[in-house]
């Protein structure tokens, strides 16, 4: 058990319970330090991505490729200072919205939260379950279940051996995921002055807006944008003597008097250990680095997969579900694909409804000032998701609309993130730039000018 600050600090860092982190500190080795956002990018290659991608490619070609290239720019953005913000302040965004709201608005907000996290867990079983359906030929309920057990065997693993093996392990999915996607465009014709053609922002008809928001959803993630800045905190930020890793803390860790939400200093972890303050800078320079390279391979793979549709399944009938563009693929691009990519995309199911469940925690954590078991809370959101896929409801429409709920939750995360990034009260010297918060209010505004032309498409018929 740590019994100073400083053995309390590498004991954060290794994400072990009672280690006292002897040798040097981790930060003087740069890949030591990456992991939270390859766990974060998770959450932009889940079977959401697939069924949003694939249908794009499918149907309209390589005319939407912009979308995921603008997509994936802004998760860069979003992932970076949501990480920031869980490095500065030592809290993450649902806590910090949990403090400066009131109790019947930070009620109302969990609740949107949760219905984003329930379509999240959605997608991301019924992914788990088409996967090995396609795979055994397993019944989808018996699929789902499995996909639970198992994401509840990983959940396991950050409780019982800490934050930094659960990014190994997710991150060796990321690699499967990665290369059981990418694998299919080696073989595929892609015509690549096609493709340039695609990177100039254009729409079609309205469905290609609704399938537009689609993507957007699958790729802007609100649940991992609320999960990042804790995954970030709790990584580095040292860690308080006695912290149960079986839990995601709920309660904001203590500062000097006056160093609170809306108090008279910034809120800084630096503000609580002076070395912090020291060690900040090369920490936000590394997260800069983990999140490029995260998102790098996540936004390939989505690429690669807009791709593959286009090159392949395009004109091919039954491609507008997940199981008939795997049969497509077989057919033009040989079995050995169709089971790469479905081992890829029980990867993606595995790997995202753990890092879904993980976000839940934390969203209610900081939300409802709640401790929540990692397990207990995976349990829980499995039930509506078993549901649902032992009701019969068509499991790739059950997808894409579980993107556009996603697509409508994002201003809720990413307009506060903006906003607390951008205020000095929060964020002392650390807040973003004049340049920094114009394009992150830009994004805003695309993002939420996008959502209502979805929700006036939806509501018109079109």
């Amino acid at each position: 058990m740590p019994n100073n600050r400083s053995e309390a600090a590498d004991a954060g860092v290794t994400g072990r319970p009672g280690a006292t982190g002897r040798g040097p500190r981790p930060e003087h080795r740069l890949w030591a330090l990456l992991g939270p956002a390859f766990v974060a990018a998770v959450a932009y290659v889940d079977p959401g991505n697939v069924a949003a991608n694939l249908t794009a490619g499918a149907e309209y070609g390589y005319l939407l490729v912009w979308v995921l290239v603008v997509s994936n720019a802004m998760a860069v953005l979003i992932q970076y200072l949501s990480a920031k913000l869980g490095l500065v302040t030592g809290r993450s965004l649902p806590e910090l919205l949990g403090q400066r709201l009131r109790r019947g608005t930070r009620l109302t907000y969990w609740g949107q939260a949760e219905v984003v996290a329930a379509a999240t867990d959605l997608a991301e079983v019924i992914g788990g379950a088409i996967a090995l359906h396609l795979l055994f030929g397993l019944p989808l309920i018996w699929g789902g279940l499995i996909t639970g057990v198992v994401s509840m065997i990983l959940l396991a693993v950050h409780s019982r051996r800490g934050q930094r093996p659960f990014e190994f392990v997710i991150m060796g999915f990321l690699a499967i995921i990665a290369v059981g996607f990418l694998a299919g465009l080696f073989v595929s014709p892609v015509s690549w002055s096609e493709v340039a053609g695609g990177l100039v922002p254009r729409f079609g008809d309205a469905g290609t807006v609704l399938l537009a928001a689609s993507m957007l959803g699958a790729t802007v993630m609100p649940h991992a944008i609320y999960l990042h800045s804790a995954l970030a905190r709790d990584r580095h930020l040292p860690g308080e003597p006695g912290v149960d890793n079986e839990v995601v803390a709920a309660e904001p860790r203590a500062l000097p008097p006056g160093q609170g939400v809306g108090g008279a200093n910034p809120v800084t972890a630096a503000a609580a250990d002076p070395s912090w303050k020291d060690r900040l800078p090369r920490l936000l320079r590394a997260t800069k680095a983990d999140v490029l390279w995260s998102l790098l391979i996540a936004g390939s793979v989505n690429i690669a997969m807009l791709l593959l549709a286009a090159a392949s399944l395009r004109g091919v009938s039954g491609t507008d579900s997940i199981e008939g563009a795997h049969a497509a693929i077989e057919a033009n691009l040989g079995p050995a694909i169709g089971v790469i990519f479905a081992v890829g995309l029980l990867a993606s199911g595995l790997a995202a409804t753990s890092v879904g469940a993980y976000a839940g925690a934390v969203i209610m954590g900081g939300l409802l000032h709640r401790r929540i078991p990692l397990l207990t809370r995976r349990l829980i959101t499995l039930i509506p998701a078993l549901v649902i896929v032992g009701m019969g409801v068509d499991p790739t429409w059950a997808l894409v609309l579980s993107q556009v709920v996603l697509s409508l939750g994002i201003p809720f995360a990413l307009i506060p993130l903006v906003r607390l990034t951008s205020s000095r009260a929060v964020m002392g010297e650390h807040a973003s730039g004049l340049p920094v918060r114009v394009i992150g209010w830009v994004v805003v505004a695309l993002i939420v000018a996008l959502n209502l032309a979805l929700i006036v498409i939806t509501i018109t018929g079109g």
